[in-house]
């Protein structure tokens, strides 16, 4: 599920919060990240300067190292990388502004402080039922800072569709195939992609539903002796190629619209 955010620029953002299983998976990497990078440290003070201290600068010592990994640490993390931390690079997320802008100091530090009282003092109870309340589950920090943990990692596009094929070069320039609804040539173009995965008899058994469910939308018929995924590539391709022709001209159009309005007198 997507949110749509209006920036103060008037650009639609479209973002998508993190669930609460992955957001509890890249808490877990931090907070074990954190724990291993504490124990380091301090097993490198206990065998260097630690046993000369006297037991207040050993009781100082230790408090500044607790203090730096609950807070020095995530702070400076979650500000210097622009809400990105190890275990939220791991399941490609990223904290941001309720707007979709990046974080700043203030908002780390409002995460990182209240972060202390409802997943380590709480055990992660307060900022579990605080996520499973809130409509973007967000937890009690995020709610109070003004951001969300959104997904960043976008899914890998699909290669294009091979172009209309040789034998229906003459029967592209003259079909009619604006009417084929986009529902369908969803449907046809999923099943291009993946016609080769799939068993000989049920892929012939698909190529020909399909192709019959396309036929009244495409004016003329396939020509003689194409095969049925031929003919099905052949609409598709075709349909793709003009849609990118009229969406260059209404491009064109715009730019020129806007040249002219920038034009003398108006510049």
């Amino acid at each position: 599920m997507s949110t749509t955010v209006v920036t103060g620029e008037a650009v639609v953002l479209q973002l998508r919060p993190a669930s609460f299983v992955i957001r509890v998976a890249g808490a877990l990497i931090d907070g074990i990240a954190l724990v291993l990078v504490f124990l380091g440290v301090l097993w490198v003070l206990g065998q260097t300067i630690l046993e000369q201290l006297d037991p207040a600068a050993m009781q100082a010592t230790i408090l500044t190292l607790v203090v730096g990994m609950l807070v020095g640490g995530p702070l400076a993390v979650e500000t210097l990388s622009r809400g990105r931390s190890l275990g939220k690079l791991v399941f490609g997320l990223r904290v941001v502004r309720d707007d979709g802008g990046a974080i700043r100091l203030r908002h780390s530090l409002v995460r990182v402080l209240l972060g202390i009282f409802e997943i380590w003092m709480t055990f992660g109870s307060v900022a579990l039922i605080a996520s499973m309340l809130n409509e973007r589950g967000k937890r009690l920090a995020d709610m109070v800072a003004g951001t969300q943990v959104v997904v960043e990692r976008q899914q890998r596009v699909p290669p294009p569709l091979p172009a209309v094929p040789e034998p229906m070069r003459t029967w592209a320039e003259v079909a009619d195939v604006g009417r084929l609804p986009d529902a369908l040539v969803a449907s046809v173009t999923q099943y291009l992609r993946h016609a080769r995965s799939v068993p000989p008899t049920v892929r012939a058994q698909t190529a020909g539903r399909l192709a019959a469910q396309v036929a009244p939308f495409v004016t003329p018929g396939p020509p003689a002796g194409v095969t049925l995924e031929d003919f099905l590539l052949g609409v598709v391709a075709e349909r793709r190629n003009r849609d990118y022709r009229m969406l260059t001209r209404r491009r064109e159009r715009s730019e020129a619209s806007a040249e002219r309005l920038h034009a003398l007198p108006f510049s």
